[in-house]
C-alpha cells in the first residue's frame, strides 16, 4: 500500500524539529480525507513519536485549507462494513483506542473543515488549537452510523454530557467559538496561525519541562480517566519516588538551587 498520493507526495509528512515531531495530514486535494494509506501512515508517525528518543512532544496539523473531511468512505466503508478495524493494525493508534498506550504529549492544530475522525483526533490529543475559521461536525448519525473513533467516550468527558449530546445526536455543524466554550479546544487563533501556535506550545513543553516528568504526568491523568481516581492515587507516591532517582530530577533540584533554567536530557 503506497503512502504517497498521485503526485508522489507523502500522505502524512514528518519533520523532527529539535525535540518536537511535526506530523502533517497531507491530502489537501481531498480535504485530507483518510484513505487506508493515510491511516497507516499516521499510525507509523505516531509510532515514531513513541519510539524516537529525540522526539519528546508531537504536533498534529494539516496541510492545506482543511484539517480533515473524515474518512474517505468510498475506500474505507467496505472494510468497516465487513467488521474490519478502520485504524491501522500496525504502528501506534493515533486515536488511542487499541494497542500500545501512548506516552508522549500531542498538541493538535485544526483549521477549515474538521469532521468526524478529525474531532476524534483532537479529543485523543492533549492540547488543541483551532483556527478562527474551523467548522466542526460529528455527523455520523446523519449517515446512518455512529462515531467509532472515541467521540462517544471522550466528548462527554471533555465537554460535559449535555454539550456533547447536543452535537453527537444531531450531527450539526458548530464553529470555533462553540468548540472553545465547551472545551473541545483550548485556544482559538487567527486562521493561518494555528500550526505556529501549536509548535510554540510544544517547544515550550520540550524546553521547560522534563520529558520523563511530562510522561508521568500524562500517565497519571490518563489512568485516573480510564481506571478511576483510586488506582491513580495509589500510584502517585511510588511514581514520584522513581522520578526522584532520575538525572532530570537531580538537574531540576540543582537548577532551583542555582537559580537557572534546567537543561533536561530525558534520563
Amino acid at each position: 500500500m503506497s503512502e504517497h498520493d498521485a503526485d508522489n507526495a507523502p500522505v502524512v509528512t514528518e519533520e523532527l524539529r529539535g525535540h518536537v515531531l511535526l506530523m502533517g495530514l497531507n491530502r489537501p486535494a481531498k480535504r485530507n480525507a483518510f484513505s487506508l494509506a493515510m491511516l497507516h501512515a499516521l499510525a507509523r508517525a505516531y509510532q515514531r513519536l513513541e519510539d524516537d528518543p529525540d522526539a519528546w512532544v508531537g504536533v498534529l496539523f494539516a496541510h492545506g485549507d482543511h484539517f480533515t473531511a473524515g474518512l474517505d468512505l468510498a475506500e474505507v466503508a467496505p472494510r468497516i462494513a465487513d467488521g474490519g478495524a478502520f485504524a491501522a493494525t500496525e504502528g501506534v493508534d493515533p486515536w488511542g483506542l487499541v494497542g500500545r498506550d501512548r506516552t508522549k504529549p500531542v498538541v493538535a492544530a485544526a483549521q477549515g473543515r474538521c469532521l468526524t475522525l478529525g474531532i476524534e483526533l483532537l479529543l485523543a490529543s492533549d492540547i488543541r488549537i483551532a483556527a478562527a475559521d474551523t467548522r466542526f461536525s460529528q455527523l455520523e448519525v446523519q449517515r446512518g452510523i455512529y462515531p467509532f473513533g472515541g467521540a462517544t467516550i471522550r466528548f462527554p468527558q471533555d465537554a460535559g454530557w449535555g454539550n456533547a449530546m447536543r452535537w453527537l445526536l444531531t450531527g450539526d455543524e458548530f464553529d470555533a467559538a462553540e468548540a472553545l466554550r465547551i472545551g473541545l479546544v483550548q485556544e482559538v487563533v487567527d486562521t493561518g496561525a494555528q500550526r505556529d501556535r501549536a509548535v510554540e506550545l510544544a517547544e515550550h513543553i520540550a524546553r521547560r519541562a522534563a520529558p520523563l516528568a511530562v510522561r508521568a504526568t500524562l500517565a497519571s491523568a490518563r489512568r485516573a480517566r480510564v481506571e478511576g481516581q483510586r488506582p491513580a492515587a495509589e500510584r502517585l507516591t511510588k511514581d514520584v519516588a522513581a522520578l526522584f532517582h532520575t538525572a532530570d530530577a537531580a538537574e531540576g533540584v540543582a537548577s532551583f538551587i542555582e537559580r537557572r533554567q534546567a537543561e533536561f536530557k530525558g534520563r
